[in-house]
């Protein structure tokens, strides 16, 4: 019973890390107070800072991967928060990451069920709701560069249920991944023509997000995500878009319109059916 509650507990911080970062970027990047690259580059370094001291070793090739992944998804999350409200980037970034254990799932010889099946076309259809056309759509670029973010979190996430010390995993991934800010940097600079717009209000939240909501976060999560198996990874984290848009609507002020209702509704039911294990063969 004490296993049980200490895992659920730290799930709930996970959740809660998550949400945090969804709120911090949309904070920094809304009103334009940091760009995208900046925030990207000093949420990574902010976070391999406070990790340096539980690095426990040198980083070896076997850590790339999981650098490149947090660096394709802190990229990607940040450039889609130019435009998306907290709450709606929420629920497309763990609808991907759903999608991908799933294939991942699937790959290891684990059929999805028939509700698996309804599941992944009522998520696809509140997708479908989110991007049409008309009203207050989701831009379509920067809903792709979520979902992107989204795929890169989930083989995040996947390598991280492979055991050994999590936080020094953690530490070695950031301290690999900050680096590959870099381009982005240049590039932002070199297409603006100035100086990378940045200013303390955005740097702040930047850091926080790295130091706190990601870099401890994720040590969190990766204490917790051995603990469980793929659905449960995967279903821990159906919270995250309910506490983000309700963080969102609360401290932002950003509007819950249809959309979002009901496009959101079908996209968690649908992740919900996707959990459902297919019934063991009858003799």
């Amino acid at each position: 019973m004490r296993s049980a509650i200490t895992t659920l507990a730290l799930a709930g911080l996970a959740i809660m890390a998550f949400a945090g970062n969804s709120l911090l970027a949309r904070a920094g990047l809304a009103d334009g107070a940091i760009s995208a690259s900046a925030f990207s580059a000093i949420r990574l370094s902010a976070g391999a800072l406070v990790l340096l001291p539980m690095i426990g070793r040198r980083p070896v090739g076997g850590d790339w991967p999981g650098a490149i992944a947090l660096a394709v998804y802190v990229a990607g999350f940040s450039f889609a928060y130019l435009s998306l409200g907290a709450g709606t980037g929420a629920l497309i970034l763990f609808a991907a990451v759903q999608a991908t254990i799933l294939l991942v799932g699937t790959a290891r010889g684990e059929p999805l069920s028939l509700p698996g099946w309804i599941g992944l076309g009522l998520a696809m259809t509140g997708l479908v709701i989110l991007l049409a056309p008309g009203g207050a759509a989701v831009d379509p670029l920067a809903a792709a560069l979520m979902a992107l973010a989204g795929a890169a979190w989930g083989a995040y996430t996947l390598i991280g249920r492979g055991g050994g010390d999590a936080t020094a995993r953690t530490a070695r991934s950031f301290l690999l991944a900050a680096p590959l800010m870099l381009p982005l940097l240049w590039w932002d600079w070199a297409m603006e023509g100035a100086p990378l717009n940045l200013s303390a209000k955005g740097a702040l939240l930047a850091a926080a997000s790295g130091a706190v909501t990601s870099g401890l976060g994720y040590v969190v999560w990766y204490k917790v995500i051995p603990r469980l198996g793929l659905a449960a990874v995967a279903s821990v984290q159906l919270a995250t878009p309910v506490v983000a848009a309700l963080g969102g609507v609360l401290l932002l002020a950003e509007p819950i319109g249809w959309r979002l209702l009901a496009g959101g509704a079908l996209i968690l039911l649908g992740i919900v059916l996707t959990l459902a294990k297919p019934r063991a063969p009858t003799d």
